[in-house]
């Protein structure tokens, strides 16, 4: 396999690799079962010896679960990984409750993160969302002081709106925003994306394939009990809709020898030095075609066509990433 390329994560950044390994599928987040565990170690292993040292994780994801993982898999190889952790989200019994951005909130869930990893210091740490319940300044401001301390290297955010980008970056500069993207999910593209541009952030774009909608793999009806029922872009006329659009990826993808996914994951890659397609694995087999897709390059009448079959709007129906 390709050695994966490195770049700057924001203006002078630290160095991290072009594309990220998101470890949250390797535990269970909502209640279903989470997947073997020697698996998604040797995954990790994989993906840091071929040059992936960018791992994302939160400490709600498995209930602490993914964070003990990402520690098991790192022992050893600390210098190797570059570990990015989302905190905010209350889950109970794999329900959502909400969210806690109190700054002693943020200082217990430190505590509790660098015990689990089995480390010193975080290298990215990020609220997973804002929802107005703390005031902007004392959730950036709290991590600022644990920056100061050593507990944490640098300042992401994730999920928020350009206008709290601009608050967030005033009290402390920002590194990196985490946020949903793809050729299905274009809506930052009016504000988000040219803010973070302008201020020298970089984006971790995850939701590459739009929750499987590019894999070329969805057909409808989606099964009863598929979660991605609870959307209305994955419901009746809007996912046959859909998925014709769908087909013009998947005639692409059988021209260039790729899969559906693997051009999905390229267009992120495509849109710049400054955006990182942030992909979920939990096997190793998976690897391979992930770090092909970066070596994807499309023509211009290429990159001409999925841009206005998949123009924003165009793909009908909301998902949680519309919030």
């Amino acid at each position: 396999m390709e050695q994966i390329k490195k770049i700057n994560l924001g203006s002078n950044g630290p160095l991290v690799s072009k594309l990220g390994l998101g470890c949250m599928r390797m535990s269970s987040v909502w209640g279903g079962q989470a997947n073997d565990e020697n698996e998604s170690i040797a995954t990790i292993h994989a993906a840091l010896d071929n040059g992936i040292n960018f791992l994302n994780t939160g400490d709600f994801y498995g209930s602490g679960h993914n964070e003990l993982l990402v520690g098991k898999a790192i022992k050893d190889r600390r210098d190797q990984a570059f570990i990015s952790v989302k905190f905010g989200a209350i889950f109970y019994n794999g329900q959502w409750l909400g969210l806690d951005l109190r700054p002693m909130a943020i200082k217990n869930f430190i505590n509790y993160s660098l015990v689990r990893l089995g480390i010193d210091t975080i290298d990215l740490y990020q609220p997973c969302r804002m929802d107005n319940s703390v005031p902007v300044e004392d959730i950036i401001g709290t991590v600022a002081d644990l920056i100061k301390e050593g507990k944490v290297r640098h300042l992401g955010v994730s999920e928020i709106t350009a206008e709290q980008l601009r608050q967030a970056n005033s009290v402390h500069p920002v590194t990196a925003l985490e946020i949903g993207y793809s050729l299905a999910d274009r809506q930052i593209e009016s504000d988000l994306l040219p803010t973070a541009k302008e201020l020298g952030i970089d984006v971790v774009a995850f939701a590459n394939t739009a929750e499987g909608l590019l894999t070329g793999e969805m057909t409808a009806p989606l099964p009863a009990g598929s979660y991605h029922n609870h959307f209305t872009r994955f419901q009746g006329e809007n996912l046959v809709r859909n998925l014709e659009k769908v087909e013009v990826l998947k005639t692409m993808a059988k021209e260039k020898g790729s899969t559906p996914a693997q051009l999905a994951i390229a267009w992120v890659n495509a849109q710049g030095d400054h955006i990182m397609p942030l992909v979920s694995m939990s096997r190793r087999s998976r690897l391979p075609e992930n770090i092909h897709a970066m070596e994807i390059r499309f023509s211009l009448e290429e990159m001409n066509t999925l841009n206005t079959q998949f123009s924003p709007g165009a793909i009908l129906g909301g998902t949680y990433l519309q919030r």
